[in-house]
């Protein structure tokens, strides 16, 4: 039986390579972009294009009746952004800090009770791409706070929302640092190790794993 995933921002990088590894496995593709060049791309690759913007709650909504009646066995929150470097030794403006927790956060917040059903009716798997940066034990430096305070946030609101799905699986998945626009060229990682190593974790996912932060390389995360 073919299995059906949706990837939430695949544009590029780490969500456009999770669309081209799905489908290279046989997967039937759901895959979300904003600007029209993207969508065309995704669907010259044989996925199906959804035209979403996750920072404005109407277009997340119309996740609901374009995939109305759908079962999902994978669904990836890839969608985020980074925002500036900056430390604790300087405040942040109020509208990297909006823009940062809107794309980040809340876009990630809306999408479960529109998603986790669809996930739960085949009991299949939610994952979050959040960030070894959102690690609270392992942080040492305050550099990018911001986009820090952010996936540390995202990493609380999947733990949370486990509870209310328990026929789904829901993670937070550290991709490692990845050559993407966001990790830049000098990352150890590339986007297809990466992609591929988070898909091994994700096959062996168990229910006693729903609500836990995981790596692509196999390890378990503190919060």
């Amino acid at each position: 039986m073919t299995r059906t995933a949706l990837i939430i921002g695949a544009s590029r990088g780490i969500g456009r390579e999770f669309v081209r590894q799905l489908l290279a496995d046989g997967w039937r593709v759901f895959a979300t972009a904003r600007d029209a060049l993207a969508l065309d791309a995704l669907k010259a690759e044989g996925a199906t294009a959804l035209k979403i913007d996750v920072t404005v709650p109407e277009s997340l909504a119309g996740l609901a009746w374009q995939l109305d009646g759908e079962q999902l066995d994978l669904a990836v929150y890839v969608a985020g952004v980074f925002g500036p470097a900056d430390g604790a030794s300087e405040p942040p403006t109020a509208a990297n800090f909006d823009a940062i927790m809107h794309a980040n956060v809340l876009g990630a917040m809306q999408s479960i009770p529109l998603v986790a059903p669809l996930v739960e009716t085949a009991q299949g798997k939610f994952v979050f791409i959040t960030s070894g940066m959102g690690s609270i034990a392992e942080t040492e430096s305050s550099m990018g706070w911001i986009y820090r305070a952010s996936k540390a946030a995202l990493n609380m609101a999947v733990h949370a929302a486990h509870f209310d799905f328990p026929s789904a699986v829901l993670v937070a998945m550290n991709p490692g640092w990845v050559q993407t626009d966001m990790g830049g060229a000098g990352a150890p990682t590339t986007v297809i190790d990466s992609v591929a190593g988070m898909l091994k974790v994700i096959d062996t996912l168990q229910p006693s794993d729903s609500g836990s932060f995981q790596s692509y390389n196999g390890r378990k995360l503190p919060w």
